[in-house]
């Protein structure tokens, strides 16, 4: 079992920065999989940023030199750094980790870039 807990979201004016973080309930070293999905109003959810086992990262092309997913082991916590955001930013963020396959997902964080 993995419980992930987010925080950090808000709203941010077009061009501006956040940094999201997900801890999760156990050491990150045994999570195969780790990172960001956002779902926006009537669309699908959607990659944005990810760590598979390497660790190697996977973004959305939509996010590429704008946003950057980093861990910190220790903490047991990844972090989305998201800057130069638009308004098809917004959404609501979600946490996700995959362990001996199982998918477990945060309850997610509202992201609103708007002016």
């Amino acid at each position: 079992q993995v419980q992930l807990v987010e925080s950090g979201g808000g709203l941010v004016q077009p061009g501006g920065s956040l940094r999201l973080s997900c801890a999760a309930s156990r050491s990150i070293f045994s999570i195969s999989a780790m990172g960001w999905y956002r779902q926006a109003p009537g669309k699908q959810r959607e990659l944005v940023a990810t760590f598979t086992s390497g660790p190697t990262t996977n973004y959305a092309d939509s996010v590429k030199g704008r946003f950057t997913i980093s861990r910190d082991d220790a903490k047991n916590t990844v972090y989305l750094q998201m800057s130069s955001l638009k308004p098809e930013d917004t959404a609501v963020y979600y946490c996700y980790a995959a362990r001996l396959g199982v998918n477990y997902w945060g309850q997610g964080t509202q992201v609103t870039v708007s002016s």
